[in-house]
């Protein structure tokens, strides 16, 4: 499924472009040195990503930039809108991922930017987070996955430890190219992200990425380019790989049936990494595809638009 393209149309911050369907005002953004901040929607929800833009009249240095209590980085770009626009801007870029369980409110995205010959230009904007709507599912699970043993129990907290060390390291340079694509091919739809799940009649976490129900077999595509940094078997997500795209940024597949590449493989965006599977707890063959933003877990699906990141 791709995103159209106007969904996700700039918002000029402090200005009046706003996308199809969108009512509320934008932030009002505090910038000072002579720099511009643009975010691609005036306001977001849970799960969600924000694409934001830091644009100057002079060439930048250096930007950096602060979103839910944590560093972000930006990568360079803008440069062909600005050749078509006929100026000399320069621009940098940078997700913000909302977690999927962040607190509905208002946070602070702070920015500070130095320009090549030393000037200092800072902003400030505030985004609204909504609560988003996601639905309830009941499903019924073998009952290890719901009551483990002990020794189950201690697997599942190693593991999530393991995975917490991944996503909490930032690879600082941009690894992707171009836009990023859906893993699995033929038109299939991801759904169920951020859904609230009752397993075996209790409550559970809820659903932290998209899931694709095709057969057993299925090539697995890498959805952008980068480094394998996890290819294992984990106890509730089976055999799973998990892609570092650089940036803070990371794809995580699950479930599969096998895996075609190693820890350290550089892969390359549509390149197969393995085979939907049934593996882990599951209750048929699917693919489990989640992506992480310095650590906000996303709805994988909004990566999936050349509107998005480039």
């Amino acid at each position: 499924m791709r995103i159209a393209k106007n969904t996700l149309k700039a918002v000029v911050l402090g200005g009046l472009l706003l996308p199809a369907g969108v009512t509320s005002a934008a932030p009002n953004p505090h910038c000072s040195g002579g720099v511009e901040l643009r975010l691609s929607a005036p306001q977001a929800s849970q799960g969600s990503l924000i694409l934001a833009a830091v644009r100057s009249q002079k060439p930048l240095r250096e930007v950096t930039g602060k979103w839910n209590e944590r560093n972000v980085y930006f990568w360079e770009g803008g440069s062909a809108g600005a050749a078509r626009r006929g100026t000399n801007e320069y621009q940098r870029e940078v997700l913000l991922g909302v977690d999927l369980e962040k607190a509905p409110g208002e946070y602070e995205f702070s920015v500070s930017a130095t320009t090549e010959n030393g000037e200092h230009a800072e902003c400030t904007a505030t985004l609204p987070v909504r609560a988003g709507k996601f639905a309830t599912e009941s499903l019924t699970v073998q009952k290890q996955f719901v009551e483990p043993n002990e020794e189950q129990a201690q697997r599942a907290v190693a593991e999530q430890e393991k995975l917490r060390q991944i996503f909490d390291h930032t690879t600082p340079e941009k690894l992707w190219h171009g836009s990023f694509r859906l893993p699995l091919t033929g038109g299939v739809r991801g759904t169920n992200f951020g859904k609230r799940r009752i397993l075996n009649g209790q409550p559970r976490s809820p659903h932290t990425g998209a899931d694709f129900p095709v057969p057993t077999g299925t090539p697995i595509h890498a959805t952008q380019s980068g480094r394998v940094v996890l290819a294992q078997e984990l106890y509730f997500s089976g055999n799973t790989v998990i892609i570092d795209h650089g940036l803070g940024v990371y794809s995580l597949y699950g479930h599969l049936s096998a895996t075609d590449v190693a820890v350290g493989d550089a892969v390359k965006a549509g390149a197969v990494i393995g085979k939907v599977g049934a593996t882990g707890r599951v209750t048929g063959p699917h693919l489990h595809w989640g992506v992480t933003v310095n650590k906000a877990r996303v709805n994988p699906i909004q990566l999936v638009s050349q509107t998005v990141i480039r």
